[in-house]
């Protein structure tokens, strides 16, 4: 019988263990937003020429905010140009790029400044 009690208390320790990483886990969704921006690396001959930003979808940003976001998604795919999954004999790879950030610093992001 005593096996049976520890057996049931892990079991329970172990759901309430999981029930609070589910919480947590989701936590970042109520204080950060996640914005999509869609960049493109030309390669020629196995090397990359250059990033162009296709287009950032925030319908709620304003034009600085979309101006520092496509920087930062710019900044992001040159670092994963070199990535053997990114890569290219010839042609035009296209990246979606995927940014995290916290609405109160987003927020900071002023037109005047």
């Amino acid at each position: 019988m005593h096996t049976r009690e520890v057996t049931y208390k892990l079991i329970m320790i172990f759901f309430l263990v999981s029930a609070f990483q589910m919480v947590f886990a989701q936590a970042y969704k109520k204080d950060s937003l996640q914005i999509k921006a869609y960049t493109e690396i030309e390669f020629r001959n196995g090397q990359p020429l250059g990033i162009t930003l296709k287009k950032v979808f925030c319908d709620y940003c304003s034009e600085k905010q979309l101006k520092l976001l496509g920087e930062d998604a710019i900044r992001r795919t040159a670092s994963e140009k070199h990535d053997p999954k990114n890569t290219l004999k010839n042609g035009k790879k296209k990246l979606a790029v995927y940014i995290r950030i916290a609405k109160t610093d987003f927020a900071a992001i002023r037109e005047d400044n």
